[in-house]
């Protein structure tokens, strides 16, 4: 049976804190987790391509402004800051599952629900916190880049290549940049990790989404690694070539972040009481574009 921990609700400024329960768990959780994932995906694949295609277009229009902006040094700052913001950016990938898990209709529109949420305010608020620390690790990146090579630009990506992997210093900006960038993913990971689910399900402000997020941190430090390096591995997997695997790897991993919050956080004794609704069957590919248009199936 799984332990579960408790915190001690103690005042804070807006309230009192509200302690939510983490269950220890374990490695093959995570697998259980990207399985479910990675159905959530099969089920309704055409609305989780959607949301997401703006990361691989986002990566392409990186490049184009790496090439010609001379900022090449930043494009894989870049590309591995997705992994900070991704938390928060997965919110309507959370929506979808949540809402498929409860046997309810999960269409592309349904990911609008979140900006009603009750705890939309501190939703918010948590991911800026997480877009300053993504404009903080870039800042950091270049200040890293200038002070082992100068402020001269790459002339081209062969040269820019040449330089980081048959130098010295190019070797020192790979181990000091890793360096530095695991410690902004460690700490997105500690603050984020089940967060923006449990505002988005139980409605907990920030300060309670961040202490339970580094209470299961704390009571699972081998699993949410290995999560870490799970998800930084799919991502460097998806970013090759030229961003386009995001739009698998994105949906995917956003679901199984649900699937995840839900194994490590004890469920609500007490849900609120809903209406029963319909249950649903699978959407498939094939659906796609008629599914999004659900008035056009009506006689």
């Amino acid at each position: 049976m799984a332990t579960q921990y408790f915190a001690r609700p103690h005042l804070q400024f807006f309230g009192v804190s509200t302690a939510y329960a983490v269950r220890k768990i374990s490695l093959s959780d995570l697998r259980d987790a990207l399985r479910l994932g990675w159905e959530d995906f099969q089920a309704i694949p055409t609305h989780a391509v959607v949301l997401c295609a703006i990361y691989p277009v986002l990566g392409l229009v990186l490049f184009r402004l790496v090439l010609g902006y001379s900022v090449l040094p930043l494009l894989f700052p870049l590309a591995a800051g997705f992994a900070l913001i991704g938390p928060f950016a997965g919110l309507g990938l959370y929506e979808l599952s949540r809402r498929r898990e409860r046997g309810e209709e999960a269409a592309a529109w349904h990911v609008m629900d979140v900006l009603s949420a009750p705890s939309f305010g501190a939703i918010l608020g948590l991911g800026v916190l997480l877009l300053v620390l993504f404009g903080v690790w870039i800042a950091t990146a270049d200040a890293i880049y200038v002070a082992i090579f100068g402020y001269a630009p790459a002339a081209s990506i062969p040269d820019f290549a040449t330089r980081v992997l048959t130098t010295p210093e190019g070797w020192s900006l790979i181990i000091i940049g890793c360096g530095v960038g695991f410690l902004f993913a460690v700490l997105s990971l500690c603050v984020s990790v089940v967060s923006f689910p449990l505002m988005l399900d139980r409605h907990a402000t920030a300060i309670d989404a961040i202490r339970t997020s580094l209470r299961v941190v704390k009571e699972n430090p081998f699993v949410m690694a290995a999560w870490g390096l799970i998800v930084a591995a799919l991502l460097v997997i998806g970013s090759v070539p030229f961003f386009v695997g995001l739009a698998v790897v994105l949906p995917v991993l956003g679901h199984a972040t649900w699937h995840l919050y839900r194994k490590v956080v004890e469920p609500d004794p007490n849900p609120p009481q809903e209406e029963p609704r319909t249950p649903i069957g699978h959407r498939y590919a094939a659906d796609f574009p008629a599914s999004l248009f659900p008035w056009s199936h009506e006689r």
